[in-house]
This record gives structure tokens, C-alpha cells and sequence, in this order.
């Protein structure tokens, strides 16, 4: 067993760690502030192969597999969880393209997006069904050789900012419940397309969240993603794959709360001494220190799982479940250690606390992984 990253990965690693430190910080006050998308910034980070990495090189991307991108939202989160998320989230919807996607659509959009000429949104979750993702309503009739879309869409990611999305409909209505959806490529451009960019967010301001309505949406039977009536699976299997990457933000975010804490117990005088020296101080710094060595061993080894063809989606479901945790873990006991002054803007600690509470929402609820891990450990 080797537990050390190969010498690309280590180089991938620092050099996602220092574009962040030096092209975030300038950004971080005004677009938590505005809730300000960073386009340009994504461009910059595809420049350098950040966007859609995970994308092998013969459709534009640096090929760097499930690792790899794991590593960068890692490294990406450790400065500024939201505006990295811009970066990594840029191929979001990517992944179904990808798997499922014939080769003509694989060519179309994944190279622009890994130039970041293009940004994808993944239109899935709707008003009434989140978790729920069989509850979906959003229908596409076939009418000639088009798809008509009809129905609404609500917190998804990039959607006012992006040029294309793939959406979830409903395709074969008659069929079985799970076997009713599809996914179908939507040009954000298209006649009867809108989008809404909401405001007032806890955390993760930056990255832009939108509701969409698809109004008689016509597109081109030619741009449904693989199989009709095997939309449920597709999805199912993205997520799969892009839990890792978030159990990645996890562990970035988590591992800044306890750099920073370290660094403010030291600098800290009360009664006397250091902040660091009282056992309640050091007792919350090793719990922090200890989670984050269990999830960066989870995150890894799920990573590399999947690019050596052995995936297990169950350790990732648990990667995410545990990142989650430990990341409000740690943003809290982040806060705790500042004090008062954890609760000030002047410090980041309180924005990382507000952040960090997505990281138990979405891309599965730690509610949903406690039922699909709970029914597996039961299994014979």
C-alpha cells in the first residue's frame, strides 16, 4: 500500500494552492458581500487546466481523473470554498455528457468548458423535489423531431451565468416511475428559457444559485443524453462521481479552519499565557486535526478508487456524509476558539461557519446518505 501522491498530483496540488492564494483573496469581501459570480476568474482557472480537469485530454481537459479534481476543490476550498466552487462547478453537468453523451456531443461542449469559454449548469433540482429527485415534473413532449420543455427548476448552480444546461425531464411518462426521466442539453440562449439569480444566501455567496423556468423550451431530439427513460440511473451515477469532489471541499474548508485556529491560539494571550495552552483549546484543535486525517483518508482513497476502475460509491457517499460533519465541526469550533472576534468579519472564520453548512445539503443531504448507507450496512 502507498499512501503518497504521485509526484503530478503532489505538483497539481501546490499549484492549485497558490493560484488560489493569489488570484482569491482580492475577491473574497466584495463578491461575499454582492453574491458576485467570478466568470472571469474561471476563465484564468481554465488557462492553467483547473476547470474540468477531470476531463480526459482527448476532450480538452487536463486528465487528471477523480483524484485529481478531488484535489483541487480540496485546495480551491482551503482559500475561498465559494469562489472556488466557480471553478470546479464550471463542468457541472459535464459528468452525464461525459458518461453517457455520443461522441459528437462530447466534442461540442466539454472542450469549451475546460477552455472556460463555456460554463454548464445541471438543472435538477425543482420546487417541490429536491432529495425527492423521482419527484420531478418538468416534462419534455416530442413534437416532430424536438423536445417542447415545459416546467421550472430552483437552486440551481450557475444557471444565470452559464451557456448551456443539461436538465432532467420528464420523457416517458407512462413508464415506471424510475424509468420515466432523460436528460436533454438546453442552450441557455433558446427561445423561452429564463433564469433568476437569488440572493440572501447563508454562505457560499459567490458561486450564483438560480431558479429557471423552460416555457415551451424546443430543442432538438439530438441533444438528449444517452438512453430515454434512463435519466433516474444517469443521475444517480453523477452524483456517485461528484460527491468525491465535494467530500474534497470538506476537507479544504476544514483543514483552513484549523490553520487559522492554530495560528490565532498562539498569537492569543489570556490569563497570562496562550490561547493554546488550556486543554479545552487543545482538546477542540485535536479533534479538528484528527477528522480531517480520517476524511483526507477517505477523500484519496475514493478518488483513487474510481481512477483505477474499482469505484466505490459507497465510500463516497461516506466521504461526503463525514465531510460534511467535519467541515461544520471544525468551521464551529473555528468560531469558538476566535471568540467574539470569530464573529466579526475581520476574520474569516465566520465566513467559513457560514459556508461550510451546504457542504451537509447538497449534492445529497446527510439525511439522504444516513438512508442509503443505513440500508447498506444492513445488507447480506
Amino acid at each position: 500500500m502507498d499512501f503518497e501522491l504521485s509526484s503530478e498530483h503532489q505538483m497539481l496540488r501546490d499549484m492549485t494552492y497558490r493560484f488560489a492564494k493569489d488570484k482569491f483573496p482580492p475577491l473574497t469581501e466584495e463578491c461575499d458581500r454582492e453574491e458576485k459570480y467570478t466568470r472571469e476568474l474561471v476563465s484564468e482557472a481554465a488557462e492553467v487546466g483547473l476547470v474540468g480537469a477531470w476531463i480526459p485530454e482527448e476532450y480538452g481537459g487536463a486528465g487528471m481523473g477523480s483524484l485529481g479534481n478531488a484535489l483541487i476543490t480540496e485546495q480551491i476550498s482551503r482559500v475561498d470554498m465559494a469562489i472556488g466552487h466557480n471553478i470546479w462547478a464550471a463542468s457541472f453537468g459535464c459528468e452525464d455528457i461525459f458518461f453517457y453523451g455520443t461522441e459528437e456531443q462530447k466534442k461540442t461542449y466539454l472542450p469549451k468548458v475546460c477552455k472556460g469559454e463555456w460554463v454548464c449548469a445541471g438543472a435538477f433540482t425543482e420546487p417541490n423535489a429536491g432529495t425527492d429527485v423521482a419527484g420531478y415534473k418538468t416534462r419534455a413532449v416530442r413534437d416532430g423531431n424536438d423536445f417542447v420543455i415545459t416546467g421550472n427548476k430552483i437552486f440551481i448552480t450557475n444557471a444565470s451565468n452559464s451557456d448551456f444546461m443539461l436538465v432532467q425531464c420528464i420523457t416517458e411518462p407512462d413508464a415506471k416511475r424510475h424509468s420515466q426521466f432523460s436528460q436533454i442539453i438546453v442552450p441557455n440562449d433558446t427561445k423561452g428559457v429564463t433564469t433568476n439569480h437569488l440572493t440572501g444566501k447563508l454562505g457560499l455567496r459567490s458561486s450564483d444559485t438560480s431558479e429557471v423556468a423552460f416555457d415551451e423550451v424546443r430543442v432538438p431530439q439530438s441533444n438528449l443524453v444517452g438512453t430515454p427513460g434512463n435519466g433516474f440511473k444517469q443521475l444517480m451515477h453523477l452524483f456517485d462521481t461528484t460527491r468525491v469532489w465535494i467530500a474534497g471541499q470538506c476537507l479544504g474548508l476544514s483543514e483552513a479552519c484549523l490553520e487559522e485556529s492554530v495560528k490565532y491560539v498562539k498569537e492569543r494571550t489570556v490569563f497570562g499565557q496562550p490561547l493554546g495552552n488550556f486543554q479545552i483549546s487543545q482538546l477542540k484543535l485535536t479533534e479538528m486535526a484528527v477528522n480531517i486525517e480520517a476524511l483526507r483518508g477517505m477523500v484519496y482513497k475514493a478518488g483513487w478508487l474510481i481512477d483505477n476502475g474499482s469505484p466505490d460509491f459507497t465510500l463516497s457517499a461516506m466521504a461526503k456524509y463525514f465531510g460534511g460533519k467535519t467541515a461544520v465541526s471544525c468551521a464551529n469550533y473555528a468560531v469558538e476558539l476566535h471568540g467574539s472576534y470569530g464573529y466579526f468579519e475581520e476574520y474569516p472564520v465566520q465566513k467559513w461557519y457560514r459556508d461550510a453548512k451546504i457542504l451537509e445539503l447538497y449534492e445529497g443531504t446527510k439525511e439522504a446518505e444516513v438512508m442509503t448507507l443505513g440500508r447498506h450496512v444492513q445488507k447480506d
